[in-house]
């Protein structure tokens, strides 16, 4: 079955697996003390998910926002990094605790499972990730995800859950992605705006719908904004994964939101294979190359990237490591591995493949990124 509508993420049929991304501005109060009553009912309904037959995944913040009150720091555990960092480490037990106890009283499993973007990022490590959540769910547990604050550094963190929880998804296979927040879905402007409209549905992130998103959340307690969710949006896309944002503030949020039908769905545009979601899906680009304009309409027929159509190389980065393709206008046409490092890369570029044996001292390969290690954005 396919997902046309919000409701339909409620559907053990059409969305048999489903992931649940939960904000810190939603779980902890401004007191810096658990909403829990408002959890107690958001786990109630993820037990009656699970009654009917769907397997769910959380992804849960507030580790930082509980810890920094229990250490007394200020900004929330978020004017530094060591503050972020010694924060996460007090608050992911007490986050854990909570799930685990609410979780418990629904006779339901809790496993945390602390993740870091090289997790996601490395291939290898993104299908043991994938083995582990397939397990879990097998054994009846509830997997609680977080990004792992106390070890992540600026250059290895996503910085939001948005993009963690849809990077999860498509990790675990998930049919479908729900963002509960503090808006109830992406409007055309800035909702605050006279005469801002909500956007029901989304079929394809373009750079209008990135236009209409602004910056980032409201309670100053979360990382994420818009443009976060949009990008997850992106992710989820490329996996054949639905994804909503819904309201998450009143009690019992997810059946509040299905039942008006309130927040937009972004509507999945089939499935990639697993290699080039993953691909697509990821953050971290060691560089790019441009492309002209016969390069550009070869990629768009399914070719393999050839040197003779690079014109610029960009970046440091080795052989196997992602990059981007830039077309004639700048615009980015596709993510890949690339066969060589980048001064291998500005040395055969421009020139036809028979040149390359001479250039580099040793045989080439078939392509500069191969068509099966890159995807078309």
């Amino acid at each position: 079955m396919t997902i046309h509508h919000l409701a339909d993420l409620a559907d053990s049929a059409a969305c048999p697996r489903l992931v649940v991304k939960v904000g810190s501005a939603l779980l902890v109060g401004k007191d810096g003390n658990p909403r829990r009553d408002w959890l107690a009912a958001l786990v109630g309904e993820i037990a009656a998910m699970r009654a009917r037959g769907q397997e769910v995944i959380v992804v849960s913040s507030g580790a930082i926002a509980l810890g920094a009150r229990r250490l007394g720091l200020a900004k929330g555990g978020r004017g530094s990094l060591a503050d972020a960092q010694a924060a996460a480490a007090v608050g992911q037990i007490a986050l854990a605790g909570l799930w685990a106890d609410l979780l418990g009283h629904h006779r339901l499993t809790a496993a945390q499972v602390l993740l870091t973007l090289e997790d996601l990022e490395d291939r290898r490590r993104f299908l043991n990730v994938t083995a582990t959540l397939g397990t879990l769910l097998a054994a009846g547990a509830v997997p609680v995800i977080n990004e792992n604050d106390t070890v992540a550094t600026q250059e290895i963190r996503f910085g939001d859950n948005d993009r963690l929880a849809a990077r999860v998804g498509q990790a675990a296979s998930a049919s479908g992605v729900l963002l509960l927040s503090d808006i109830d879905g992406l409007y055309d402007r800035d909702p605050r705006a006279p005469g801002a409209v909500r956007v029901p549905v989304v079929r394809g992130v373009t750079s209008e719908i990135h236009a209409m998103a602004t910056g980032g959340s409201s309670s100053g307690l979360g990382s994420g904004g818009m443009t976060s969710k949009l990008q997850a949006a992106e992710i989820a896309e490329l996996a054949g994964m639905a994804l909503a944002i819904v309201d998450g503030r009143p009690i019992a949020p997810v059946g509040t939101a299905f039942a008006a039908d309130r927040g937009t769905l972004f509507v999945p545009r089939g499935r990639k294979r697993a290699r080039k979601a993953w691909l697509g899906g990821r953050m971290r680009l060691r560089g790019a190359v441009h492309v002209d304009a016969g390069a550009a309409a070869a990629l768009m027929r399914g070719s393999s990237l050839l040197a003779a159509g690079v014109r610029a190389v960009d970046g440091a980065f080795a052989r196997g490591d992602a990059i981007a393709v830039l077309g004639p206008d700048g615009a980015t046409l596709a993510r890949g591995l690339s066969e060589y490092d980048a001064a291998e890369c500005a040395r055969i570029m421009g020139r036809q493949s028979a040149d390359h044996e001479a250039l580099l001292g040793y045989a080439p390969r078939s392509a500069l990124i191969h068509r099966d290690q890159l995807v078309l954005l």
